[in-house]
Parts: structure tokens; C-alpha cells; sequence
């Protein structure tokens, strides 16, 4: 089950207190009660696995171990250990009971989400010339508690969209060492696929219909996943009845869900073009090409028209590379 969007809670330890002890060796007087470790802090790290976020679908509190108390003959007590929770790059993080967001974009990359409290005084810190024998100590502060919201926005150089079974799952499977299921109905794909094309990322969004702004089919639920995808490769199956419905259908969910969409760099497939006959096929690309010019007959059967893709993929990599 894929997980995109998930709240939980996390807290910080809390410190411990510190102690109120005195020195028992022979001819030493004085204080020497230590003081309280501090708690541990929560994390979060982004990785490269996008079902990490499934390791939260049952566990959903999650607190980092209290510092330890202060202990008599000047030791303080030990810090907590870190809870360190490992997320997919892409993930949004907000914080429900301060409404901050943070945004992990890169594999590594760690934030501190939760402090944990700070180890209370012993009494050895109280001593004074005035109070050479104090009693005074401080329990430790409770850690940061907050509500947390996870929420998956894949970061891909290219995204597949378009309707369902329009062979984004078995070009993508073609192109990449991925291996997502393909058959011959809608929806065999429900939960995005990634697939590495040389130092491009590909992902293979579910398809969507027409309501998907409004949450019919998968909705929203993948609409999202459009939004930071740099690039997009937009499918309609050659065995359409109406090519330029399906194309304007699309279009337009993805602009009542963000028009920014519409703006990304988008290339325009004509698929299973070898299902359809060639005087039909012409009829379908002469219909598609006056609402968009570049539109690019292919079939996964047809070496060609893979070598198209490819040299689209490759002038990508390219731009990719200089840009960096």
C-alpha cells in the first residue's frame, strides 16, 4: 500500500532532574550532585525509498528516550538518544500546532523537528559563599511535542501523465529497469513508479479522468505529484475514439488543480500506435497537431519510435548536465 500523506506525533525527551547530594569522602565537604542529561532530539532525514512513509501507517507516536538524572560525585546523568524518522526526498513536513512547513528535497539531508528538554541543575551548580551546603536542584525541561503532517510530492526530471492504460507503465518499463505491472485495464497502476533513465528520474503517475481536480478516479491524490516534476511526457492512446478530448481533459484538470501545471515543458506521445491503422493514425495526428504541433506517434513495438524518445530523454540529460 503506497502512503502519501499520513499525520503523526512525535515528541522530545524530557531532561532529567539533577541531584542533590553531598561529598562523602573524609575531609571533603561540599556539594556535588550533577546534574540532569538533556533529552533527546527528533529528526528527520530524506532517502531515496518512496514507501518510506509506509512505516508510519500503524506506529503513529513516536518520542525520543529522556536524559538520564544527575547522579551524586559530580556526574551529570546521560543525554537521551535521538529518534532520527527517515522519510522520502520530496516529503513535506508541517507542524500542526505551529503551521511551519519544511520541505526535504535532498537524499541526506536532515532537520530538527523536536527539541528535547534541557537537564535540570544538580545541586554542585547552587553553591555559593554564601550557600556552601544547598539543597537546590532543577528538574529537567519536558521536550517539544507537536502533531506532524507527511506529505509525498515526488521529485522526478519527467513525469508520465495522461489517462489510464495509455502504455505509460510499459514505455517506462521499456526505458528503465523498472517493472511495474501492466495490463489491459484502467488503473493498473495505483501508486506512482520511478525509473532511473541514466541521471534522469522518470515517474509514472497514475491516470487520471476527467474529475480528478475534484477527487474522481485517484483525484487529487496524484495530481499533487504533477507539481514538482520538472518535465512532462503526455500520452493518449492512438485507439481513442477522440484523442483531442482525452488531451484537452487532462489539460484542464491539471489546471483547476494548479494552473502552474500547464506551464511545465510538456512533449505530446500518440501511443500504441501500432494498433490503429495508418490512414487513421494520420487522421488522429492531423487532429491532435491543431491544439498541439509536436505531438510524436510511438509504440513500444516500433524500435524508431523509441530511439524518438530517447533522443528526447538524451537532449534532457544534456541541458540537465550544463545546468548543474
Amino acid at each position: 500500500m503506497f502512503i502519501d500523506n499520513i499525520t503523526i506525533k512525535i515528541a522530545g525527551g524530557n531532561g532529567g532532574k539533577g541531584a542533590v547530594a553531598f561529598n562523602k569522602n573524609m575531609m571533603s565537604l561540599g556539594p556535588t550532585g550533577g546534574s540532569g542529561g538533556n533529552g533527546g532530539n527528533v529528526y528527520f532525514e530524506g532517502i531515496s525509498d518512496l514507501s518510506a512513509l509506509r512505516q508510519f501507517r500503524f506506529k503513529k507516536e513516536f518520542f525520543a528516550e529522556n536524559g538520564g538524572d544527575g547522579k551524586p560525585q559530580f556526574n551529570d546523568g546521560p543525554d537521551g538518544k535521538d529518534v532520527i524518522l527517515k522519510v522520502p526526498i520530496g516529503t513535506v513536513i508541517s507542524n500542526l500546532d505551529s503551521g511551519v512547513k519544511i520541505e526535504i528535497m535532498k537524499i541526506g539531508e536532515r532537520v530538527l523537528i523536536a527539541k528535547g528538554g534541557r537537564g535540570g541543575k544538580g545541586n554542585f551548580l547552587f553553591r555559593s559563599a554564601t550557600n556552601t551546603s544547598p539543597k537546590e536542584f532543577q528538574m529537567g525541561k519536558s521536550g517539544e511535542k507537536f502533531a506532524i503532517a507527511l506529505e509525498l510530492k515526488l521529485i522526478a526530471d519527467v513525469g508520465f501523465i495522461g489517462f489510464p492504460n495509455v502504455g505509460k507503465s510499459s514505455l517506462l518499463n521499456e526505458l528503465t529497469a523498472a517493472k511495474s505491472k501492466v495490463a489491459n485495464y484502467s488503473f493498473t497502476t495505483l501508486e506512482p513508479n520511478l525509473g532511473a533513465y541514466y541521471e534522469l528520474i522518470l515517474a509514472d503517475i497514475p491516470g487520471l479522468i476527467e474529475g480528478a481536480s475534484t477527487g474522481k478516479g485517484l483525484g487529487i491524490k496524484f495530481l499533487k505529484h504533477i507539481e514538482r516534476t520538472k518535465i512532462l511526457f503526455h500520452f493518449i492512446s492512438a485507439e481513442s475514439d477522440n484523442p483531442r478530448k482525452d488531451y484537452k481533459i487532462v489539460k484542464n484538470e491539471m489546471k483547476k488543480h494548479n494552473a502552474d501545471l500547464t506551464e511545465k515543458p510538456e512533449y505530446l506521445f500518440l501511443t500504441k500506435s501500432d494498433l490503429v491503422k495508418p490512414d487513421a493514425l494520420k487522421k488522429k495526428i492531423a487532429l491532435i497537431k491543431k491544439i498541439n504541433p509536436n505531438v510524436i506517434p510511438i509504440s513500444i513495438y516500433d524500435w524508431d519510435s523509441l530511439e524518438k524518445v530517447k533522443e528526447i530523454l538524451n537532449k534532457i540529460k544534456s541541458e540537465k548536465i550544463i545546468i548543474n
